[in-house]
Parts: C-alpha cells; sequence; structure tokens
C-alpha cells in the first residue's frame, strides 16, 4: 500500500475509534494473536493509533504491486451512499418524528443535558422536500425549544423566503438537540449520542435535498474532518438524499462578504427542487 493510501485508512482507523465505533472495524482475533500478519494485512502501528486503539488493529487491503506509483494527494470526501458508521441507526418500521421525539425522551444520554434549558427537537414540515441542519441550538432555541430562533435564525428565514419558500415548507433541527455550553461546538461524545436521533428524522422525512449549515453538520453526515472550505457547494448523496453542504448563517453575520457563496449554493438547491427565486 502507498504512504498516501495507508494514512488515509489509519485516519479512518482513529476517527471510527474516537467515536467508539472500533468494533465495527477492527479484527477482534488479531487482538488475541501474535502471529505475523496474513498476506494481504497491514497492521496499523501502535504509536499512529490512540490508546483505545493501540493493539494491532488490521485492515484488509488488496496486494499493491511494488512497481505501481503511488497516487497523487487529492481532498478525499467519500460519498455516503448507505449505512456505515450510523449502523445502530437503522430505518425503524413504522418510525415517525412523534415516535422518535418519544423514543428521546427528556434525555440524558449525554453531558448536554445538565445545562439545558429544553431539547430542541426539531420543526416544519414532516414530509419536507428539503431540510436544513445546523450544529445545535443556541441561547434563544434553548429557551424557546425551537432551531434558529435567534439572529442566525432570522437570517435563515430571509434565506428560505429568497428561495419562495417558508419556513413550515422546509424541516429544520440540528446535529444535537440540547445547548453546548457557551455556544461552543458539539463534542465527538456528544455527536456520537445525538446524532442517532438526526438519522432516524431523515430517515422518517425522506428529503429530496439535505441542506448543512456549517462545518459540523457536514462533517457528521459526510463522516470526514475536513474542513467546509473543502466541498461546500458540492453534491453528494445521503441515504438517498442529495446532500449539499454551506456556510452556517451565523458566519454570515460575521462574514457578510460570504453571502453570495450561500447565495450560490441556495440556487443549486432551487434548481433540484425546481424553484423560481422571489421576486422582489
Amino acid at each position: 500500500m502507498d504512504s498516501t493510501s495507508r494514512a488515509r485508512v489509519e485516519a479512518w482507523l482513529r476517527y471510527g475509534d474516537s467515536l467508539g465505533l472500533g468494533p465495527y472495524y477492527r479484527d477482534r482475533a488479531s487482538e488475541h494473536s501474535a502471529s505475523a500478519p496474513a498476506a494481504g494485512e497491514i497492521p496499523v502501528r501502535a504509536e499512529a493509533a490512540p490508546p483505545a486503539a493501540a493493539s494491532a488493529a488490521r485492515v484488509r487491503v488488496p496486494a499493491v504491486a511494488s512497481a505501481q506509483k503511488p497516487a497523487p494527494a487529492s481532498p478525499f470526501v467519500p460519498v455516503v451512499a448507505g449505512p456505515s458508521l450510523f449502523e445502530a441507526a437503522e430505518r425503524i418500521e413504522g418510525d415517525t418524528l412523534e415516535k422518535i421525539r418519544e423514543d428521546l425522551g427528556d434525555c440524558t444520554r449525554c453531558k448536554l443535558h445538565k445545562t439545558r434549558t429544553n431539547i430542541v427537537f426539531g420543526v416544519g414540515n414532516p414530509k419536507a422536500q428539503l431540510v436544513f441542519i445546523g450544529e445545535g441550538p443556541g441561547r434563544d432555541e434553548d429557551l424557546q425549544g425551537e432551531p434558529f430562533v435567534g439572529r442566525a435564525g432570522k437570517l435563515l428565514t430571509q434565506m428560505i423566503e429568497a428561495m419562495s419558500l417558508r419556513r413550515e415548507d422546509v424541516y429544520i433541527c440540528n446535529v444535537v438537540k440540547c445547548r453546548p455550553p457557551e455556544n461552543r461546538l458539539p463534542e465527538k461524545d456528544e455527536i456520537a449520542t445525538c446524532s442517532p436521533f438526526l438519522i432516524r428524522q431523515l430517515g422518517v422525512i425522506g428529503p429530496k435535498v439535505i441542506c448543512c449549515l456549517g462545518a459540523c453538520a457536514a462533517q457528521t453526515l459526510l463522516q470526514t474532518n475536513q474542513g467546509i472550505s473543502r466541498f461546500r457547494g458540492e453534491w453528494f448523496d445521503f441515504r438517498g438524499s442529495k446532500l449539499i453542504a454551506t456556510y452556517h448563517p451565523a458566519y454570515l453575520l460575521r462574514n457578510p462578504n460570504a453571502k453570495g457563496e450561500v447565495w450560490k449554493d441556495l440556487q443549486k438547491v432551487m434548481a433540484v427542487l425546481g424553484l423560481e427565486a422571489k421576486r422582489r
């Protein structure tokens, strides 16, 4: 395996292990065996893995001819066509948004519950063709129990209306449903705990387009740690829905010059949905 491919494999192993999903990819038998790796297996060096994965995990890879030239490095964002890291969030027969909210309950699954006022589940059309996903509730959202109702929410409403839609036509939610303290980014364990409910919401709604607002939402669904500028405005497949990422409205409040780029992204969404811009 060339060095570039090996680095990518090791990065994915570290990322999966950090989400607590080691059992999905680790060769458990190899942890109890001191034998040399079989043909076609590459042991991951202990120093390249986190403590939780210090034992030599092995990954099946095809043999690479020694004369083969290394592939050039390039941005790598996977196309998510089906379940992988989210195996635990398989579609549930007869699932509904009401059932998901009931299962969520008065959630205490992660530490965010200790400082929240309200769970912010999601709002909008349960059969929406377009779903907007942010990272997590802010102060206003935490107080009102509804996503995107503060300054950034008002800007999102303007964006939606510019697309000739209303807030009640779309569905709006977040990766995590409790406000992170001081509006910090959700942490990996919080995302891993809460995102299965988001995956179920998307499965029930079955939108034609998913628009991720900001890096956190995009990285969660695309299963990447790359910055949003590497793939913003590009189309991906997510379980039968078309997914696109753009900048978060809160970012636009701080960087109004980026509004033009976001409008270009929204125009791509409008083209897929057959919408025309609202006339002023």
